[in-house]
Protein backbone atom coordinates (compact mmCIF):
# COMPACT_ATOMS: atom_id res chain seq x y z
CA UNK A 1 0.00 0.00 0.00
CA UNK A 2 1.29 3.93 -0.89
CA UNK A 3 0.82 6.23 1.84
CA UNK A 4 -0.91 9.29 0.62
CA UNK A 5 -0.58 12.68 2.10
CA UNK A 6 -2.01 13.26 6.16
CA UNK A 7 -5.42 14.63 7.11
CA UNK A 8 -6.91 16.20 9.80
CA UNK A 9 -9.91 14.72 11.74
CA UNK A 10 -12.03 16.63 13.90
CA UNK A 11 -13.30 14.79 16.74
CA UNK A 12 -16.20 16.85 17.32
CA UNK A 13 -18.09 16.96 14.27
CA UNK A 14 -15.89 14.85 11.74
CA UNK A 15 -15.16 17.37 9.54
CA UNK A 16 -11.67 16.38 7.13
CA UNK A 17 -9.43 19.41 6.67
CA UNK A 18 -6.52 19.30 4.11
CA UNK A 19 -4.45 21.35 6.84
CA UNK A 20 -4.24 21.80 10.71
CA UNK A 21 -5.87 24.69 12.07
CA UNK A 22 -6.83 25.93 15.58
CA UNK A 23 -10.28 26.06 15.24
CA UNK A 24 -12.36 23.92 13.28
CA UNK A 25 -14.48 25.56 10.42
CA UNK A 26 -17.74 23.90 10.65
CA UNK A 27 -18.64 23.59 13.98
CA UNK A 28 -16.24 25.99 15.63
CA UNK A 29 -14.40 23.88 18.42
CA UNK A 30 -10.62 24.72 19.30
CA UNK A 31 -8.16 22.10 19.26
CA UNK A 32 -10.05 19.42 17.81
CA UNK A 33 -8.08 18.38 14.55
CA UNK A 34 -5.91 15.61 15.01
CA UNK A 35 -3.84 13.95 12.11
CA UNK A 36 -5.17 10.91 10.55
CA UNK A 37 -3.38 8.79 7.91
CA UNK A 38 -5.13 7.85 4.37
CA UNK A 39 -4.10 4.65 2.24
CA UNK A 40 -5.11 3.75 -1.12
CA UNK A 41 -6.64 0.53 -0.68
CA UNK A 42 -4.86 -2.43 -2.23
CA UNK A 43 -6.13 -5.05 -4.80
CA UNK A 44 -8.12 -7.97 -2.44
CA UNK A 45 -8.17 -11.65 -3.56
CA UNK A 46 -11.38 -11.99 -1.47
CA UNK A 47 -13.55 -14.06 -3.29
CA UNK A 48 -17.07 -11.95 -2.92
CA UNK A 49 -20.44 -14.19 -3.18
CA UNK A 50 -23.48 -12.36 -4.73
CA UNK A 51 -26.83 -14.69 -4.57
CA UNK A 52 -30.18 -14.31 -6.78
CA UNK A 53 -33.22 -13.00 -3.95
CA UNK A 54 -35.16 -16.31 -5.30
CA UNK A 55 -32.43 -18.46 -3.77
CA UNK A 56 -31.63 -17.44 -0.45
CA UNK A 57 -33.54 -19.72 1.93
CA UNK A 58 -34.67 -18.13 5.19
CA UNK A 59 -34.94 -19.53 8.57
CA UNK A 60 -36.89 -18.31 11.43
CA UNK A 61 -34.91 -16.43 13.62
CA UNK A 62 -33.74 -17.73 17.23
CA UNK A 63 -35.43 -15.61 19.70
CA UNK A 64 -34.51 -15.49 23.63
CA UNK A 65 -38.27 -15.22 25.35
CA UNK A 66 -37.45 -13.00 27.79
CA UNK A 67 -40.51 -14.26 30.30
CA UNK A 68 -41.50 -10.58 30.83
CA UNK A 69 -44.71 -10.19 28.98
CA UNK A 70 -44.09 -5.88 28.27
CA UNK A 71 -40.94 -6.79 27.18
CA UNK A 72 -41.65 -10.03 24.80
CA UNK A 73 -44.50 -7.67 23.23
CA UNK A 74 -41.93 -4.81 22.54
CA UNK A 75 -39.10 -7.14 20.87
CA UNK A 76 -41.61 -8.33 18.90
CA UNK A 77 -41.71 -12.40 20.98
CA UNK A 78 -38.38 -11.93 22.19
CA UNK A 79 -35.11 -11.00 21.95
CA UNK A 80 -33.56 -12.06 18.41
CA UNK A 81 -30.26 -14.37 18.94
CA UNK A 82 -27.26 -12.29 17.44
CA UNK A 83 -28.96 -8.80 17.36
CA UNK A 84 -28.15 -5.79 18.64
CA UNK A 85 -30.23 -3.16 20.38
CA UNK A 86 -30.11 0.18 22.27
CA UNK A 87 -32.23 1.34 25.08
CA UNK A 88 -32.16 5.08 25.88
CA UNK A 89 -33.64 7.41 28.53
CA UNK A 90 -32.96 10.05 31.30
CA UNK A 91 -30.24 9.38 34.38
CA UNK A 92 -31.60 6.77 36.81
CA UNK A 93 -35.30 6.38 35.10
CA UNK A 94 -34.51 2.34 35.69
CA UNK A 95 -32.26 1.59 32.54
CA UNK A 96 -29.84 -0.57 34.97
CA UNK A 97 -32.75 -2.20 36.98
CA UNK A 98 -34.51 -3.41 33.63
CA UNK A 99 -31.07 -4.79 32.08
CA UNK A 100 -30.11 -6.75 35.25
CA UNK A 101 -33.72 -8.23 35.01
CA UNK A 102 -33.72 -9.11 31.51
CA UNK A 103 -30.22 -11.41 32.20
CA UNK A 104 -32.06 -12.40 35.38
CA UNK A 105 -34.64 -13.87 32.70
CA UNK A 106 -32.61 -15.53 30.19
CA UNK A 107 -32.61 -18.80 31.54
CA UNK A 108 -31.86 -20.64 28.14
CA UNK A 109 -28.19 -18.40 27.83
CA UNK A 110 -25.45 -20.29 29.54
CA UNK A 111 -23.09 -17.10 29.74
CA UNK A 112 -24.26 -13.54 30.69
CA UNK A 113 -22.06 -10.97 30.67
CA UNK A 114 -23.37 -7.42 32.50
CA UNK A 115 -20.09 -5.03 31.56
CA UNK A 116 -20.27 -1.48 33.38
CA UNK A 117 -18.27 1.43 32.81
CA UNK A 118 -20.26 3.15 35.16
CA UNK A 119 -20.41 1.72 38.00
CA UNK A 120 -17.94 -0.63 39.85
CA UNK A 121 -18.71 -4.21 40.38
CA UNK A 122 -19.81 -3.65 44.36
CA UNK A 123 -22.48 -1.17 43.00
CA UNK A 124 -23.50 -3.92 40.40
CA UNK A 125 -23.97 -6.23 43.17
CA UNK A 126 -25.69 -4.69 45.48
CA UNK A 127 -28.55 -3.59 42.73
CA UNK A 128 -28.58 -7.49 42.01
CA UNK A 129 -29.15 -7.97 45.69
CA UNK A 130 -31.84 -5.71 46.10
CA UNK A 131 -33.32 -7.32 42.99
CA UNK A 132 -33.07 -10.62 44.34
CA UNK A 133 -30.56 -11.81 41.61
CA UNK A 134 -28.04 -14.46 42.27
CA UNK A 135 -27.86 -16.42 38.78
CA UNK A 136 -24.78 -18.49 38.01
CA UNK A 137 -24.83 -17.67 34.57
CA UNK A 138 -24.60 -13.97 35.01
CA UNK A 139 -21.04 -12.56 35.16
CA UNK A 140 -19.97 -9.17 35.49
CA UNK A 141 -17.41 -6.57 34.75
CA UNK A 142 -16.33 -3.15 35.00
CA UNK A 143 -14.00 -2.15 32.01
CA UNK A 144 -14.18 1.25 30.15
CA UNK A 145 -11.63 0.51 27.41
CA UNK A 146 -13.55 -0.98 24.10
CA UNK A 147 -10.55 -3.26 22.55
CA UNK A 148 -9.96 -5.41 26.18
CA UNK A 149 -13.92 -5.51 25.96
CA UNK A 150 -14.28 -7.64 22.58
CA UNK A 151 -10.80 -9.42 23.09
CA UNK A 152 -12.75 -10.83 26.67
CA UNK A 153 -16.09 -11.27 24.35
CA UNK A 154 -14.27 -12.74 21.69
CA UNK A 155 -11.97 -15.51 24.45
CA UNK A 156 -15.41 -15.97 26.81
CA UNK A 157 -18.20 -16.39 23.87
CA UNK A 158 -21.02 -14.71 25.57
CA UNK A 159 -24.79 -15.71 25.01
CA UNK A 160 -25.86 -12.34 26.23
CA UNK A 161 -24.05 -8.79 26.64
CA UNK A 162 -24.87 -5.79 27.97
CA UNK A 163 -22.68 -2.31 27.43
CA UNK A 164 -23.27 0.24 30.21
CA UNK A 165 -23.32 2.57 28.42
CA UNK A 166 -22.03 3.29 24.90
CA UNK A 167 -21.12 7.06 25.83
CA UNK A 168 -18.35 5.83 28.49
CA UNK A 169 -16.11 2.86 26.59
CA UNK A 170 -13.65 4.15 24.52
CA UNK A 171 -10.72 2.93 22.18
CA UNK A 172 -7.11 3.90 23.30
CA UNK A 173 -6.31 4.53 19.56
CA UNK A 174 -8.66 7.28 18.75
CA UNK A 175 -7.60 10.76 20.13
CA UNK A 176 -10.82 11.98 21.58
CA UNK A 177 -12.58 11.61 24.57
CA UNK A 178 -14.99 8.72 25.37
CA UNK A 179 -18.32 9.92 24.67
CA UNK A 180 -17.63 11.71 21.47
CA UNK A 181 -18.79 11.32 18.00
CA UNK A 182 -16.04 9.08 16.61
CA UNK A 183 -15.65 7.18 19.90
CA UNK A 184 -19.31 6.20 19.96
CA UNK A 185 -19.42 5.47 16.48
CA UNK A 186 -16.17 3.47 16.24
CA UNK A 187 -17.32 1.33 19.29
CA UNK A 188 -20.61 0.90 18.24
CA UNK A 189 -19.49 -0.64 15.01
CA UNK A 190 -16.94 -3.02 16.84
CA UNK A 191 -19.40 -4.42 18.92
CA UNK A 192 -22.13 -4.75 15.39
CA UNK A 193 -19.03 -6.88 14.16
CA UNK A 194 -18.63 -9.24 16.82
CA UNK A 195 -22.19 -9.68 17.31
CA UNK A 196 -23.39 -10.51 13.07
CA UNK A 197 -20.18 -12.37 12.96
CA UNK A 198 -20.23 -14.34 16.28
CA UNK A 199 -24.01 -14.76 16.86
CA UNK A 200 -23.69 -12.96 20.55
CA UNK A 201 -26.60 -10.68 21.61
CA UNK A 202 -25.95 -7.73 22.47
CA UNK A 203 -27.89 -4.57 24.42
CA UNK A 204 -26.41 -1.17 24.48
CA UNK A 205 -27.28 1.28 26.90
CA UNK A 206 -26.95 5.24 25.99
CA UNK A 207 -27.33 8.23 27.27
CA UNK A 208 -29.55 11.22 26.55
CA UNK A 209 -28.57 14.86 25.48
CA UNK A 210 -30.54 18.02 27.25
CA UNK A 211 -33.40 17.53 24.17
CA UNK A 212 -34.08 14.15 25.29
CA UNK A 213 -32.85 12.56 22.48
CA UNK A 214 -30.23 10.06 22.27
CA UNK A 215 -26.86 11.02 22.86
CA UNK A 216 -23.74 11.08 20.01
CA UNK A 217 -24.46 10.88 16.00
CA UNK A 218 -27.76 9.46 14.69
CA UNK A 219 -25.81 6.62 13.06
CA UNK A 220 -25.69 5.19 16.27
CA UNK A 221 -29.78 4.28 15.70
CA UNK A 222 -28.78 3.26 11.92
CA UNK A 223 -26.22 0.50 13.50
CA UNK A 224 -28.61 -1.31 15.64
CA UNK A 225 -31.39 -3.55 15.05
CA UNK A 226 -33.53 -1.98 18.03
CA UNK A 227 -33.49 1.10 20.21
CA UNK A 228 -35.86 1.51 23.07
CA UNK A 229 -36.43 4.52 24.80
CA UNK A 230 -37.39 5.12 28.59
CA UNK A 231 -40.46 7.79 29.39
CA UNK A 232 -41.71 8.73 32.45
CA UNK A 233 -41.82 11.54 35.54
CA UNK A 234 -39.42 10.89 38.20
CA UNK A 235 -42.19 11.99 40.68
CA UNK A 236 -43.74 9.05 39.50
CA UNK A 237 -43.54 5.70 39.86
CA UNK A 238 -45.45 4.88 35.88
CA UNK A 239 -42.90 4.33 32.95
CA UNK A 240 -43.68 3.74 29.88
CA UNK A 241 -40.57 2.12 27.19
CA UNK A 242 -41.68 3.19 23.69
CA UNK A 243 -40.26 1.20 20.22
CA UNK A 244 -38.69 3.45 17.85
CA UNK A 245 -37.21 0.62 15.28
CA UNK A 246 -37.46 -2.93 15.67
CA UNK A 247 -36.10 -4.92 12.21
CA UNK A 248 -37.65 -7.62 14.05
CA UNK A 249 -40.84 -6.60 14.43
CA UNK A 250 -43.25 -3.74 14.78
CA UNK A 251 -42.53 0.05 15.80
CA UNK A 252 -44.29 2.46 17.76
CA UNK A 253 -45.10 -0.35 20.59
CA UNK A 254 -45.14 0.34 24.01
CA UNK A 255 -44.15 -0.94 27.21
CA UNK A 256 -45.81 0.00 30.67
CA UNK A 257 -44.33 -0.90 34.29
CA UNK A 258 -44.40 0.55 37.54
CA UNK A 259 -41.14 0.92 39.76
CA UNK A 260 -41.24 -0.64 42.34
CA UNK A 261 -38.15 -1.42 45.17
CA UNK A 262 -37.87 -5.40 43.49
CA UNK A 263 -37.55 -3.71 40.10
CA UNK A 264 -39.85 -2.69 37.10
CA UNK A 265 -43.22 -4.37 37.33
CA UNK A 266 -44.97 -4.93 33.89
CA UNK A 267 -48.65 -3.21 34.37
CA UNK A 268 -51.36 -5.28 32.89
CA UNK A 269 -54.44 -3.01 33.51
CA UNK A 270 -52.40 0.75 34.01
CA UNK A 271 -55.95 2.27 32.93
CA UNK A 272 -58.17 1.15 36.28
CA UNK A 273 -56.07 2.89 38.86
CA UNK A 274 -56.64 6.11 36.37
CA UNK A 275 -59.86 5.97 36.47
CA UNK A 276 -60.35 5.18 40.27
CA UNK A 277 -58.48 8.00 41.13
CA UNK A 278 -60.54 10.64 38.80
CA UNK A 279 -61.54 13.62 40.75
CA UNK A 280 -65.22 14.03 40.80
CA UNK A 281 -67.17 16.65 39.00
CA UNK A 282 -64.12 18.04 38.78
CA UNK A 283 -64.39 21.36 35.99
CA UNK A 284 -61.74 21.06 33.17
CA UNK A 285 -61.06 17.05 33.29
CA UNK A 286 -61.66 15.34 30.13
CA UNK A 287 -60.60 11.31 29.00
CA UNK A 288 -59.30 10.74 25.62
CA UNK A 289 -57.22 7.58 24.19
CA UNK A 290 -54.98 7.90 21.36
CA UNK A 291 -52.89 4.67 19.83
CA UNK A 292 -49.38 3.39 20.44
CA UNK A 293 -48.77 0.50 18.09
CA UNK A 294 -51.61 -1.85 18.81
CA UNK A 295 -52.54 -1.01 22.01
CA UNK A 296 -55.00 2.07 23.11
CA UNK A 297 -53.80 4.41 25.58
CA UNK A 298 -55.95 6.06 28.10
CA UNK A 299 -55.72 9.41 29.45
CA UNK A 300 -57.18 12.38 31.67
CA UNK A 301 -56.53 15.57 30.32
CA UNK A 302 -57.10 18.13 32.89
CA UNK A 303 -56.78 21.98 32.32
CA UNK A 304 -57.18 25.22 34.60
CA UNK A 305 -58.27 28.36 33.08
CA UNK A 306 -57.40 31.57 35.00
CA UNK A 307 -57.55 35.05 35.13
CA UNK A 308 -53.90 36.46 34.42
CA UNK A 309 -52.39 38.73 36.33
CA UNK A 310 -49.70 39.95 34.25
CA UNK A 311 -50.10 41.90 30.57
CA UNK A 312 -49.00 38.55 28.97
CA UNK A 313 -50.92 34.96 29.90
CA UNK A 314 -48.90 32.07 30.46
CA UNK A 315 -49.43 29.62 28.38
CA UNK A 316 -48.20 25.84 30.18
CA UNK A 317 -48.01 22.42 29.45
CA UNK A 318 -47.46 18.69 30.54
CA UNK A 319 -47.68 15.67 28.41
CA UNK A 320 -48.51 17.01 25.35
CA UNK A 321 -46.51 19.43 22.73
CA UNK A 322 -46.91 22.85 23.58
CA UNK A 323 -46.97 24.08 20.04
CA UNK A 324 -50.38 21.91 19.68
CA UNK A 325 -52.02 23.86 22.51
CA UNK A 326 -51.35 27.19 20.68
CA UNK A 327 -53.05 25.56 18.36
CA UNK A 328 -56.16 24.25 19.55
CA UNK A 329 -56.52 28.00 21.26
CA UNK A 330 -56.19 29.83 18.10
CA UNK A 331 -58.80 27.68 16.51
CA UNK A 332 -60.79 27.82 20.09
CA UNK A 333 -60.40 31.70 19.69
CA UNK A 334 -61.29 31.64 15.66
CA UNK A 335 -63.84 29.55 14.98
CA UNK A 336 -65.43 28.47 18.37
CA UNK A 337 -66.06 32.25 19.65
CA UNK A 338 -64.18 31.70 23.29
CA UNK A 339 -61.78 33.89 24.04
CA UNK A 340 -58.23 33.16 26.31
CA UNK A 341 -56.21 35.95 25.34
CA UNK A 342 -56.45 37.93 28.94
CA UNK A 343 -56.19 34.07 30.55
CA UNK A 344 -53.73 31.82 31.88
CA UNK A 345 -54.25 28.39 30.61
CA UNK A 346 -52.16 24.96 32.27
CA UNK A 347 -52.90 21.73 30.60
CA UNK A 348 -51.53 18.45 31.99
CA UNK A 349 -51.85 15.04 30.99
CA UNK A 350 -52.46 12.79 34.41
CA UNK A 351 -50.06 10.19 35.15
CA UNK A 352 -46.69 11.23 33.55
CA UNK A 353 -47.77 10.25 30.06
CA UNK A 354 -46.63 11.97 26.75
CA UNK A 355 -49.43 11.89 24.73
CA UNK A 356 -48.30 11.76 21.24
CA UNK A 357 -50.37 12.08 17.33
CA UNK A 358 -53.68 13.93 17.14
CA UNK A 359 -56.68 11.98 18.26
CA UNK A 360 -56.78 13.72 21.55
CA UNK A 361 -56.75 17.70 20.04
CA UNK A 362 -60.57 17.36 20.78
CA UNK A 363 -60.38 15.88 24.10
CA UNK A 364 -57.70 19.20 25.20
CA UNK A 365 -60.33 22.02 23.42
CA UNK A 366 -63.15 20.67 25.82
CA UNK A 367 -61.08 20.49 28.84
CA UNK A 368 -59.86 24.05 28.15
CA UNK A 369 -64.00 25.25 27.78
CA UNK A 370 -64.77 22.86 30.86
CA UNK A 371 -62.65 25.13 32.83
CA UNK A 372 -63.00 28.23 31.45
CA UNK A 373 -67.00 27.67 31.58
CA UNK A 374 -66.17 26.48 35.10
CA UNK A 375 -68.11 23.35 33.85
CA UNK A 376 -67.82 19.09 34.54
CA UNK A 377 -67.96 17.18 31.50
CA UNK A 378 -69.95 13.64 32.41
CA UNK A 379 -67.00 11.38 33.04
CA UNK A 380 -68.68 9.01 31.46
CA UNK A 381 -67.67 10.39 28.10
CA UNK A 382 -64.44 9.69 26.16
CA UNK A 383 -63.82 12.38 23.80
CA UNK A 384 -62.02 11.50 20.51
CA UNK A 385 -60.90 13.30 17.41
CA UNK A 386 -58.47 15.82 15.52
CA UNK A 387 -58.60 19.32 15.57
CA UNK A 388 -58.19 21.03 11.62
CA UNK A 389 -57.34 24.54 11.50
CA UNK A 390 -60.80 25.10 10.02
CA UNK A 391 -62.30 23.75 13.48
CA UNK A 392 -63.26 20.70 11.54
CA UNK A 393 -62.98 17.44 13.66
CA UNK A 394 -61.03 14.56 11.31
CA UNK A 395 -61.02 10.78 11.72
CA UNK A 396 -57.56 9.02 14.16
CA UNK A 397 -56.76 5.36 13.44
CA UNK A 398 -58.41 2.23 14.47
CA UNK A 399 -61.03 4.01 16.44
CA UNK A 400 -62.58 0.58 16.70
CA UNK A 401 -60.02 -1.07 18.90
CA UNK A 402 -60.24 2.24 21.08
CA UNK A 403 -64.24 2.01 21.24
CA UNK A 404 -64.44 -1.93 22.13
CA UNK A 405 -61.95 -1.43 25.00
CA UNK A 406 -63.39 1.86 26.28
CA UNK A 407 -66.82 0.11 26.61
CA UNK A 408 -64.59 -2.60 28.79
CA UNK A 409 -63.38 0.24 31.14
CA UNK A 410 -66.89 1.42 31.67
CA UNK A 411 -67.27 4.45 29.44
CA UNK A 412 -70.78 4.70 28.18
CA UNK A 413 -70.60 7.53 25.55
CA UNK A 414 -67.96 8.50 23.15
CA UNK A 415 -67.39 11.46 21.12
CA UNK A 416 -65.98 10.69 17.78
CA UNK A 417 -65.40 12.36 14.35
CA UNK A 418 -68.19 11.93 11.75
CA UNK A 419 -66.05 9.84 9.29
CA UNK A 420 -65.50 7.37 11.86
CA UNK A 421 -68.82 6.71 12.95
CA UNK A 422 -69.46 4.19 9.41
CA UNK A 423 -67.05 2.24 10.46
CA UNK A 424 -68.43 1.19 13.77
CA UNK A 425 -71.72 0.30 12.00
CA UNK A 426 -70.49 -3.44 11.89
CA UNK A 427 -68.83 -3.07 15.58
CA UNK A 428 -70.80 -4.62 18.01
CA UNK A 429 -70.58 -2.23 20.67
CA UNK A 430 -73.09 -0.94 23.68
CA UNK A 431 -71.74 2.63 24.50
CA UNK A 432 -73.58 5.48 22.96
CA UNK A 433 -71.82 7.17 19.70
CA UNK A 434 -72.20 10.79 19.76
CA UNK A 435 -70.33 11.57 15.65
CA UNK A 436 -69.30 15.13 15.26
CA UNK A 437 -67.92 17.21 11.91
CA UNK A 438 -66.67 20.45 14.07
CA UNK A 439 -65.65 21.74 17.16
CA UNK A 440 -69.01 23.47 17.75
CA UNK A 441 -70.93 20.44 17.71
CA UNK A 442 -68.59 18.38 20.37
CA UNK A 443 -69.11 21.98 22.56
CA UNK A 444 -73.07 21.77 21.79
CA UNK A 445 -72.81 17.96 23.03
CA UNK A 446 -70.89 17.99 25.57
CA UNK A 447 -72.31 21.66 27.22
CA UNK A 448 -75.74 21.97 25.52
CA UNK A 449 -76.94 24.36 22.57
CA UNK A 450 -74.35 27.45 22.83
CA UNK A 451 -74.51 30.65 20.57
CA UNK A 452 -71.35 32.23 19.01
CA UNK A 453 -69.56 33.57 21.63
CA UNK A 454 -71.22 32.40 25.26
CA UNK A 455 -69.58 32.16 27.71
Amino acid sequence: MNKIKSKFLCVECEHIASKWVGQCPVCGSWNSLREIDNYESSNSNKNIVISCIKDVSVEFEKRYVIGISELDLLFGGGIVKGSISLIGGSPGIGKSTLLLQICKQLRECKKVFYISAEESVKQIKIRSDRLSINSENIFVLSECNMQDICNIMLRERPDFVVIDSIQTVSLDSLASVAGSVVQVRECAYMLQKIAKQENITIILVSHVNKEGSIAGPKVLEHIVDTVLYFEGDFKSSFRMLRVVKNRFGSVDEIGLFDMKSTGLVPVLNPFANLLSERPKKAPGSCMCSVMEGKRPIFAEVQSLVAKSSFGLPRRMCKGLDYNKLILILAVLEKRVGFFFQNLDCYVSVVGGLKLQGTGFDLAVALSLIASLKNSEIDETILVLGEIGLAGEVRGIYSVENIVIQAQKLGFSKVILPQSCFKSLKDVDVKVKLFPVDSVRSAVNIVFGSLKKGEI
